[in-house]
């Protein structure tokens, strides 16, 4: 892959807003089950029975729903509201959702079978069973929060990422060697970039180019392809940051996620003292990941 092509597909997902707007958007996941047998449900038996949430709709490639909401004025009233509709649909053609971060079950088969998550899932096997287990069982809350020009993005950026597994280990709904962080940081590390070395530069750009660049190719598409089959804790998407490392929250509790992200992004002064305590530690990133997916919640205290 040529590398001044990647570096420059890097850059825009790096371009960042031109104003301080402060919105907030959230994409829910959830386990879905037939109500009856509590089996897995065929994606096109949900389509068709969540007609209405239709626009909002999409699917993970072991058949787990995903809400992708819009920007509000009140983000968590509009996840529970499109829930509670959506629920009350797929009640009647017997279908369950569930928004618990692991699928208990063991055998998930894999519903999306495009070349894209074949090639996926071909690549995750050669690493270990971890790839599958993330792509069939997991589920995640996640945060989209506007990205802001100058001084302040920078600092958005690296906070977000030094405070990850503070905020993933106090909103944590699983842990140990069974918890969804666990099987993310097993996947493929060169790939999820649970450490620090997305922040080994003053340059993010370069930074996360160098992340990319150490990433096993395994899709056709040219850097731009190639760069959505990186998934980073925060995955930065131009204009706007994708808070990634979240458990599958209940949608009446995503609101405090919501608070405790929006605060550290958008509060200037809670932002830089979050930053100056956390800084010092940057190489112990790596460390903080695991004590968060091992619910080892001392460890991390006596990190802060």
């Amino acid at each position: 892959m040529d590398p001044k092509e990647l570096r420059d597909a890097v850059a825009g997902q790096f371009a960042r807003g031109r104003r301080r707007t402060v919105r907030v958007a959230v994409e829910q996941e959830f386990v879905v089950s037939d109500a009856a047998s509590g089996n897995p449900v065929p994606i096109e038996r949900v389509r068709r029975a969540a007609a209405t949430s239709a626009p909002y709709l999409s699917f993970e490639p072991g058949g787990q729903l995903e809400l992708s909401l819009p920007c509000g004025p009140d983000p968590a009233r509009l996840l529970c509201d499109v829930t509670r509709d959506l629920e009350r649909h797929l009640a009647t053609t017997g279908i369950r959702i569930d928004p618990i971060p692991v699928d208990p079950r063991r055998q998930v088969p894999l519903q999306l079978t495009s070349p894209r998550y074949v090639a996926m899932q071909r690549h995750f096997d050669t690493i270990g069973p971890a790839g599958r287990r993330m792509m069939r069982r997991t589920a995640s809350t996640q945060v989209c929060l506007d990205w802001w020009p100058g001084r302040a993005g920078l600092e958005q950026w690296r906070v977000v990422n030094l405070a990850g597994p503070f905020l993933a280990a106090a909103f944590a709904r699983s842990a140990g060697p069974d918890g969804r962080l666990t099987t993310w940081l097993d996947v493929d590390p060169a790939r999820t970039g649970f450490d620090d070395r997305v922040l080994h530069h003053d340059d993010p750009v370069t930074a996360y180019a160098d992340f990319a660049a150490g990433a096993t190719v395994f899709v056709d598409g040219g850097p731009a392809e190639h760069l959505t089959t990186l998934f980073p804790p925060v995955r930065p998407r131009g204009t706007y940051l994708e808070v990634r490392f979240l458990d599958a929250q209940e949608p009446a509790a995503v609101g405090r996620a919501i608070t405790a992200l929006a605060g550290l992004l958008y509060d200037d002064d809670r932002r830089r003292r979050v930053l100056a305590a956390l800084e010092p530690q940057r190489r112990r990133l790596a460390a903080h990941w695991h004590a968060a997916a091992a619910g080892d919640l001392d460890g991390l205290e006596a990190a802060a």
